[in-house]
């Protein structure tokens, strides 16, 4: 049976024949001439076999149809395709102060149990901006031991885990330049023991970048120039990767979202759990985590209120009047500084990916290194001269039908690593890290040295997320000391 069952699928697929090369090339050109690509050609007579079918893959997986729009739109438009600024309104900010936390905590709690709750994170930058020549991911983030980012945010599901009895898998996205390394990274550190079946990684996609004049670039005779599709190419990657398709197998139906470069994040928060399904400001497609900002023009994104849709204003497309303006009774209007963490349904995203015309794309003029398609040679530009596109996840927040916006402690949950030096810097993000861990000791009776002057801790600390996920789980412990000596560097 199994031998007839075999010859039979042998004849099958020896009446199938793929496509020749000469097939293939008819079949692409039509396409590229109907966008008015076709110049991707130009030195077809010139490649070897090999990478004639190398090209035509890339010309057969081009999303012509998303890029429509796109080409011949050129400098006019660069930005994003943000609503007109003409009625901009304060959005609706939920605080945990202000309603039954313990309720939604409950229900978060329930949430993660039920195993419906994984881990997302956007994880496909280097850390060159960092001087670290290396995935972002493995940057040593912490005060005292040097753990890397990677580990911080292992430890804290692999808490999580233990705390609930949740399997709780982790998603992470990594990009064209870092997924093997990625991969790598976490086979020598064992997968942090939380087991390689539950740790799952897959690529972003990309994007081909612009002439000014709304022209697909070559980077070589045989290859478009392509960059990362941004952190809003997550949507199409998890369904390419097949990634949401194994979530609704698994019964996950929620997903844990946060970018690499924050040590503070809570991977799996329980309350923002509970209030993403529960909550009357939310529809439980999409929700929040925003800060009060600093200053009316600190660099993060602005969440609003936009032709009676919640959405993320760039903080350069927020008017100065509006950014600076405040209440009577003093804080800003526009307070909810975006920190790139939300919670999504898994059903939101599903729908999102179905759109033919995926999230909008924003255009950013840099310098790409292009093929002359006159002299075939490749020209490496001193000026900005192409558009690369991106989308950005925040651009889902809009589409939902009603979009929760939460706000937590800066000093609790944000400290990112962004810059070498300067805000946001690691330098910055050991201290809050340390700070963190002191004011959470504290709670628990233990003194801990501070100054006399401005009451910075004078002691160096760290805290694993699989010693405490919190104050109340640290006054569990027993074996804290009772006091902290000046200039220690402890890690617990």
């Amino acid at each position: 049976m199994i031998g007839r069952a075999i010859d039979s699928h042998s004849c099958t697929m020896s009446r199938y024949t793929m496509p020749s090369l000469e097939e293939r090339y008819q079949n692409s050109r039509q396409r590229l001439v109907a966008f008015g690509q076709a110049h991707l050609l130009t030195f077809w007579q010139s490649l070897d076999d090999r990478r004639r079918s190398e090209l035509l893959e890339q010309c057969e997986t081009l999303p012509l149809e998303m890029l429509r729009g796109e080409f011949g739109a050129g400098v006019v438009n660069l930005g994003h395709h943000a609503r007109a600024p003409h009625k901009i309104e304060p959005v609706t900010i939920v605080r945990a102060q202000e309603l039954d936390a313990a309720k939604y905590f409950a229900i978060g709690e329930e949430m993660i149990r039920a195993g419906r709750v994984a881990c997302f994170t956007v994880a496909g930058g280097q850390g060159t901006r960092l001087g670290w020549n290396a995935p972002k991911g493995t940057f040593p983030a912490t005060p005292v031991l040097h753990k890397s980012l990677f580990q911080v945010f292992a430890e804290s599901i692999l808490a999580a885990r233990r705390r609930w009895g949740a399997r709780i898998p982790w998603y992470l996205m990594t990009s064209s330049l870092n997924h093997e390394s990625t991969q790598e990274y976490f086979r020598k550190h064992d997968w942090f023991q939380l087991g390689e079946d539950s740790v799952r990684f897959f690529a972003q996609g990309t994007l081909p970048s612009l002439s000014v004049d709304g022209k697909i670039l070559l980077a070589e005779q045989h290859a478009i120039a392509l960059n990362p599709d941004g952190h809003g190419g997550a949507v199409r990657a998890l369904r390419a990767s097949g990634s949401l398709a194994k979530m609704r197998s698994e019964g996950v139906d929620t997903l844990s979202y946060f970018q690499v470069d924050n040590p503070l994040v809570k991977v799996v928060d329980p309350l923002f759990l509970g209030l993403h399904v529960s909550h009357p400001e939310s529809s439980g497609e999409v929700s929040s985590k925003v800060v009060a900002k600093r200053d009316p023009r600190e660099k993060v994104g602005v969440f609003c209120r936009q032709d009676d849709r919640t959405c993320v204003l760039e903080y350069s497309d927020l008017p100065t009047h509006l950014a600076e303006a405040t209440f009577p009774g003093g804080g800003f209007v526009h307070s909810a500084g975006s920190i790139a963490i939300h919670t999504f349904s898994t059903a939101f995203l599903e729908r999102l990916a179905d759109d033919p015309n995926g999230l909008p794309l924003h255009r950013a003029l840099k310098r790409v290194a292009s093929v002359d398609l006159t002299s075939g040679q490749l020209v490496d530009p001193p000026a900005p001269n192409a558009i690369k596109l991106e989308a950005f996840i925040f651009d889902a927040v809009p589409v939902a039908t009603r979009s929760m916006v939460f706000e937590t402690r800066r000093d609790e949950e944000f400290a990112p690593i962004k810059n070498a030096d300067g805000e946001d810097s690691p330098t910055t993000s050991k201290l809050a890290q340390s700070e963190r861990a002191a004011r959470w000791i504290e709670s628990c009776g233990i003194e801990v040295p501070r100054d006399e002057d401005d009451g910075a801790c004078l002691a160096t600390l760290e805290l694993s997320p699989l010693t405490a996920l919190d104050p109340i789980d640290l006054a569990r412990r027993s074996d804290l000391p009772r006091h902290i000596a000046i200039g220690a560097s402890i890690a617990f």
